[in-house]
């Protein structure tokens, strides 16, 4: 019976590195560059519920020209296990599927002539993710950059394709997490949750009610004062009606013969 050979320390240490060199086998350029939620200028709702602010790749895929940059949205836990050979538009990276069974889905390809280097001034150098709703149930647009379904956390990188080809990638982002609302127990329904401010307004507003409805109601009653007053009847004097006889109306003495 053959005894089995003694792994050799050395190739347990090579595995890692081999890992690590397999997408450069492929011809994939890793490129330094990170994607960050945009921080300049400050935008109102850099992440919402159900999207997010990132800045746009300009001054990274240059020695590309001929490519079409992808923006890979994926899970957290799962951004490391992208394959970045799945071609986008396919069952595979469809955002109608996303997050089960597809952890990681491509949106937003455009060419390099949409990220021109330097950027020229006034551009808009942004993209919110997430920001279609039109498409999420269509599953004719796999490529829909639909709201996201939940807070996540996410990460995102930038992939260049050259036809069906990945020739250069960005390194994937730092986890991103969205805004959550608050569930309604969360809410305070008594007195203790308001400020100090708001009670002392509550308060004169309802000393301020309190005195209008006392002059409405004395307004009131002195109204139906004058109402009862205005309507007293004086008791009526007594007539009294004399007789006059006129002279024509006895009987004439007969005259004498």
């Amino acid at each position: 019976r053959p005894h089995s050979r003694p792994r050799q320390p050395g190739v347990r240490t090579m595995l890692p590195l081999l890992l690590l060199l397999l997408p450069a086998a492929h011809g994939i350029a890793q490129l330094g560059y990170r994607p960050t939620l945009t921080k300049d200028p400050p935008l109102e709702g850099q992440t919402t519920a159900s999207t997010f602010v990132v800045d746009q790749p300009r001054c990274v895929f240059q020695d590309y020209g001929d490519a079409v940059i992808w923006l890979v949205v994926a899970l957290d836990q799962a951004a490391s296990n992208f394959n970045n050979s799945a071609a986008p538009g396919t069952s595979e990276t469809a955002f109608q599927s996303f997050p089960d069974p597809v952890s990681a889905y491509m949106t937003l390809n455009t060419t390099l002539g949409n990220y021109p280097c330097p950027k020229p001034a006034g551009d808009i150098t942004v993209l919110r993710v997430g920001s279609e709703t039109s498409c999420a149930q269509d599953v004719t647009r796999p490529t829909c950059n639909g709201p996201l379904p939940g807070p996540g956390p996410y990460r995102v990188k930038f992939l260049a394709l050259e036809g069906s080809v990945p020739v250069a990638e960005t390194v994937w982002s730092l986890p991103i997490t969205l805004k959550t609302a608050k569930p309604p127990s969360s809410i305070p329904t008594t007195a203790s949750g308001h400020s100090a401010d708001m009670i002392a307004i509550t308060t004169i507003l309802s000393i301020l009610f309190a005195i209008l409805l006392a002059a409405l109601v004395a307004m009131l009653f002195f109204w139906g004062s004058d109402s009862c007053s205005s309507s007293t009847f004086s008791k009526p004097e007594s007539v009294t009606v004399r007789r006059y006889n006129t002279h024509h109306v006895y009987d004439q003495p007969a005259a004498r013969l």
